[in-house]
């Protein structure tokens, strides 16, 4: 039995190249038919022996499947490897045109079949689909194949299309027909603010709100994340603003919650206090159900209230327009180093609030001050969840918008 846990990111560096041995025999199909009809047009897809057994081996493709092919812009695959040797992999890529995920390839070495490698391979993707906000996963495959298509059926994918003609003019009558296979993550309802209790954080419940923030972040913009940490941390920093924060809860559960830290713009005696949030964290099972936005709308009014004049953050402007975020250029407002990055944002909390406060935006201390090694420490107080690397984690250099709705 393989440890699934093994499963490793395969850098193009590395695997562009590197051929699958994909083959397979079976004794079903999919039978297909399709009619012309007086209103239409019917397809159907039913499930026959297939008398003698259907083979296909590596041997007789002229184009054998291999890893990171040219056509395949933004893949990138995941396996297990035995030793020096690949026995599993799986390649997705991004159809940017239509925000879906597309599994590219899927082997397992035959002799390492049934041990759950394929199925967790599967999760890989599904995580990538979920933390890139795709609205779904799609996969090409044969009505042949009946024994994948079992597979992705048992993994919740469904049929979303076929070619008749995608291999040959008579693909139908060679039972080899190209068959489009599709899963939708699961988008929890859009709550009503009723649905929700939004209240401050009680000290018994600290460690549960990491733990949330901990699995918001999970992955995300980094192998890991830190930011149950930086909470931790954020608590016993003097810039800390509890009076502000909030956490959400829905039926009794802790499913989201925003965090405030005090921040500056510009120098001496020009420098002006502005607000700061972040982690802005949301469960990965109720994002997408407007918690992040409720939270952020509350707190947003009691720091209007407080007469702080504005708040300024790193992060998405297409999801905190929602709220009323724009361009720190509009404030004259940079990072230390002078430059103004799609990231930075900012928003008046009164209209003209924001009026003359412009220059070097500067983050509380702490955000500068988390250790690796302390971070890690502190990881360990939490059920074990695995490292993996996705695509659209940060790289080197880019700043972490500290959001995960």
């Amino acid at each position: 039995m393989i440890d699934t846990d093994r499963i490793v990111h395969l850098p193009k560096e590395k695997w562009q190249g590197t051929v699958l041995p994909i083959g397979y025999t079976t004794n079903e199909y999919y039978a297909v038919e399709t009619e012309r009809t007086a209103d239409g047009f019917s397809v159907s897809f039913r499930r026959r022996t297939a008398d003698p057994p259907i083979a296909h081996s590596p041997e007789e493709y002229d184009f054998p499947d291999k890893l990171y092919e040219p056509w395949w812009d933004g893949a990138c695959a995941w396996g297990v490897i035995e030793g020096e040797r690949l026995i599993a992999a799986i390649e997705t890529c991004p159809e940017a045109w239509s925000n879906r995920l597309r599994v590219t390839e899927l082997w397992v070495d035959a002799s390492y079949r049934r041990q759950g490698i394929g199925r967790a391979l599967m999760a890989v993707a599904k995580e990538q689909a979920r933390l890139e906000c795709r609205r779904a996963v799609i996969l090409e495959t044969q009505s042949c194949n009946a024994n994948a298509v079992g597979f992705y059926l048992h993994e919740g994918f469904t049929l979303i299309g076929c070619d008749t003609c995608a291999y040959s003019n008579c693909d139908i009558e060679r039972r080899e027909v190209r068959m489009e296979l599709g899963w939708f993550p699961h988008r929890p309802r859009k709550l009503a603010r009723q649905e929700v209790e939004i209240r401050e954080e009680r000290p018994e419940e600290y460690h549960a709100v990491e733990q949330m923030i901990r699995c918001a972040f999970w992955n995300r913009y980094r192998r890991g994340c830190d930011e149950h940490y930086l909470l931790h941390k954020m608590r016993e920093d003097a810039d800390y603003l509890p009076q502000l924060c909030r956490i959400a809860v829905v039926n009794g559960e802790i499913a989201g919650g925003i965090f405030y830290t005090r921040s500056s713009v510009g120098e001496g005696e020009r420098r002006r206090e502005v607000l700061t949030f972040g982690p802005l964290g949301v469960a990965p099972e109720w994002q997408g159900a407007g918690i992040g936005e409720m939270l952020m709308r509350e707190t947003m009014a009691l720091a209007g209230k407080a007469a702080y004049p504005g708040i300024v953050i790193f992060g998405s402007p297409a999801y905190y327009s929602r709220v009323g975020f724009c361009s720190c250029a509009r404030f004259g407002i940079t990072t230390p180093d002078g430059k103004i990055p799609p990231a930075l944002l900012g928003v008046e909390l009164t209209p003209g609030a924001m009026r003359g406060i412009s220059g070097n935006f500067h983050e509380a201390a702490l955000f500068e001050a988390v250790s690796p090694s302390e971070a890690e420490d502190f990881d360990r107080n939490f059920p074990p969840m695995k490292k993996q690397y996705f695509p659209a984690q940060l790289q080197p250099g880019q700043r972490d918008p500290e959001s995960s709705e």
